[in-house]
């Protein structure tokens, strides 16, 4: 089969703005929480750093405002020398999280072979059903953008540890990128420049992993950032099609940067996504669920209600899915006017929900099961998991030209 994966012509900070005030955390994160966005304005302030390269999404009804000055930033960054050329090929990359020592490389794929439309059966997939509503304004971001910072996460399923293990071991030899604290508790980032012959023996294990899990037809699937490389996809569609075919084959645009990871990595977690239910008591919350015929349990349960009052445990005698959150979401997206948002941490989903709401407190997933269940029944109910808490995602560190 054709690669699917390639290296890039990365840009990094220039040395003396390599500091813990240029990486930031993935735009979908806090998105009920601005306080967090605002204190990381305090911290940057007029610093060059990526925060200025993106739109939060708590900000999202400011984008006609916020999208110009982003482009702005990004071409002027070029311009000053902010961001210079570090490296052409891939990124080896460590992460200290909770757990330990998460690994990534950080490479771009051809959005050619992605297909986010119910049923994909494309070689990179994502994991959860596309919103195609929550799309316009991260396209209008990437419209006119003339570089790409990326925060999504790719998942490939290589217990034998062939891919990026082996590059790892052999990180003395590579060139140092970055060593740097990351902002809000992010822990530590290191990163080593992969290229010439390092970089096609990266390749060729990639080969290699590709022709194992292509019976299956995923060889990738979207771990985090569904919607970024939705987004991406969506974009270049509308792209190509004022460019000749051979303009199609190498114009950047057809290609997404994002970081791989292992899914046997030990230091990756799935944390489940809970929801908050604004403005609804728990009553209110079990007449939405009564479809799954919800009953209070002393056992394991499905999900926990939480309340300014109590706790309250269900288990669903009658679930429309196989998991507990695929039942929470249906039966939430068949009442179409809820107003919900999916929240990560349990301390958070509490906060919210002693100011009237009511939160839903769901289980973890196996992350063993990921592979198999994409594989099966496709995209996964929408926001069913998360890598790590919202301070464990990608960080935005690495950009691209896209123009």
């Amino acid at each position: 089969m054709e690669r699917i994966f390639s290296g890039a012509d990365f840009y990094l900070p220039a040395e003396k703005y390599n500091t813990d005030k240029w990486p930031v955390i993935a735009c979908d994160q806090y998105t009920s929480q601005p306080e967090k966005w605002r204190e990381m304005e305090r911290f940057v302030g007029d610093s060059p750093s990526a925060l200025h390269l993106i739109l939060p999404e708590v900000y999202l009804g400011e984008a006609a405002r916020r999208v110009p000055k982003i482009h702005a930033a990004m071409e002027q960054y070029l311009r000053d020398g902010v961001l210079v050329p570090g490296v052409r090929g891939l990124v080896l990359t460590e992460r200290q999280c909770t757990l330990g020592c998460r690994l990534g490389l950080v490479m771009t794929v051809d959005l050619e072979a992605y297909d986010y439309s119910p049923g994909s059966k494309s070689p990179i997939r994502p994991t959860e059903g596309t919103v195609v509503e929550r799309l316009p304004p991260r396209l209008a971001v990437r419209r006119g953008a003339v570089l790409e910072a990326s925060h999504i996460l790719l998942l490939c399923d290589d217990p034998t540890r062939t891919v990026i293990e082996p590059v790892y071991a052999g990180r003395s030899a590579l060139r140092p990128l970055y060593d740097l604290d990351l902002m809000e508790v992010g822990g530590h980032l290191r990163g080593w420049a992969v290229e010439g012959d390092a970089c096609e023996k990266v390749f060729r294990a990639l080969d290699g992993l590709a022709e194992r899990t292509v019976k299956n037809g995923i060889v990738f699937a979207a771990g985090d950032g569904n919607h970024s490389l939705a987004t991406a996809k969506a974009s270049w569609e509308e792209i190509k099609q004022g460019l000749t075919e051979e303009e199609r084959g190498t114009h950047p645009a057809r290609f997404a940067s994002a970081e791989l990871i292992n899914i046997y990595d030990e230091a990756l977690v799935f944390e489940p996504i809970h929801r908050v239910v604004f403005g609804k008591s728990p009553e209110e919350v079990l007449d939405i669920l009564s479809s799954a015929r919800p009953e209070e349990t002393d056992g394991t349960p499905d999900c926990v209600l939480v309340s300014a009052g109590k706790d309250l445990k269900l288990k669903f005698r009658a679930p429309l899915h196989a998991l507990p959150v695929g039942t929470v979401q249906r039966c939430l997206d068949s009442r179409g006017t809820v107003n919900i948002d999916y929240v990560h941490g349990e301390d958070a989903v509490r906060g919210l929900a002693g100011k009237g709401n009511t939160g839903i407190l769901l289980p973890a997933m196996d992350k063993a099961l990921l592979f198999p269940a994409v594989e099966k029944d496709g995209a996964l109910p929408r926001k069913t998991f998360s890598m790590g808490e919202a301070f464990e995602k990608r960080y935005y560190m690495e950009v691209r030209r896209i123009l």
